[in-house]
């Protein structure tokens, strides 16, 4: 319903404004991770560890999750279930996992699409079927478009990187901008992702109002992130690897203890799962719900704008 959508945002933006006076009157003191910080200088801090992190992101991804975070994003793609035509945005995709991810599944969708359409056509002749089939073969993703954007032009250096060792270009861009301030029209994107990336952010409320306002009616918002895990043996098991174990592989695999050990207290400071899906809500999204991932160690949160 466009007026309860309606309404839903003026709530939300209410909300973010009284957050925003509030702020303020306490100079925007905010957290980075178990620090007390200003909204600024956790702007900075964040910028700092994904910059020195950045050239050693993927293999601490492996290393941190003993390569499980693969199997967590394969699924966020299957649930995603994009059709050619498809134009994503995906917002701190700075190493490209997701679009590559993106760009694979489409591509697997248009080749399908393509050996039904021969078989509608046996009694074509071999140079009609061999035209046919490379026109189709030069629109492998059938007008789908990836568009990556990321804060930190070092994340984004390793990405274009990476894209170009693997051998992605077509349907793929790389955008800096700001999740809070993104730079892109209204109503343009069909979906939109965040995966690892919103509990980066500073002010995840403006977050989720700009993934609102971007995403074209219809739309869909999906974010993979980190959560809290319910039950209590595997939560007290959880955070002995993570705080005794994280940080040291951050050392001896990065240099680099400080960032691993900021990334852990970042996780927990994230809101928990009903918490996040409220403030979903409260952006305008429609038909939230989220689905835990390994007891909550993860969870992917969708909603839609209607």
């Amino acid at each position: 319903c466009p007026c309860r959508a309606l309404l839903a945002r003026r709530g939300g933006a209410l909300r973010a404004l009284c957050g925003s006076v509030r702020g303020l009157a306490a100079g925007q003191e905010t957290h980075f991770g178990f620090q007390t910080v200003t909204e600024a200088e956790r702007r900075e801090k964040i910028y700092q560890v994904f910059e020195s992190v950045a050239k050693k992101y993927d293999l601490m991804n492996d290393s941190m999750t003993l390569g499980i975070h693969r199997v967590w994003k394969d699924i966020l793609m299957h649930k995603m279930n994009p059709s050619p035509g498809t134009l994503l945005l995906d917002v701190a995709g700075g190493t490209g996992d997701i679009a590559f991810r993106f760009i694979n599944y489409v591509r697997s969708v248009r080749e399908r699409q393509l050996q039904r359409k021969l078989k509608h056509h046996q009694n074509l002749s071999w140079q009609e079927i061999s035209e046919s089939y490379q026109e189709d073969k030069f629109k492998s993703l059938g007008d789908s478009q990836v568009v990556v954007c990321d804060i930190n032009k070092e994340m984004l250096k390793v990405g274009k990187q990476k894209a170009q060792h693997l051998g992605y270009s077509e349907g793929l861009s790389w955008v800096l901008g700001n999740a809070e301030e993104l730079p892109f029209d209204d109503d343009k994107f069909d979906v939109y992702t965040i995966a690892f990336g919103i509990r980066n952010v500073t002010r995840i409320d403006l977050a989720l109002q700009e993934a609102y306002r971007v995403l074209k009616p219809g739309g869909r918002f999906l974010c993979l992130e980190f959560s809290h895990v319910s039950n209590p043996l595997l939560s007290r098991l959880y955070d002995l690897y993570s705080f005794q174990v994280i940080p040291v592989l951050g050392e001896v695999i990065a240099g680099d203890w400080k960032s691993y050990q900021y990334l852990v207290e970042s996780i927990r400071r994230f809101p928990p799962q009903e918490e996040l899906k409220a403030m979903i809500e409260d952006a305008g999204f429609l038909k939230v719900d989220y689905q835990n991932l390994n007891l909550g160690i993860v969870a992917i949160h969708s909603g839609f704008k209607l």
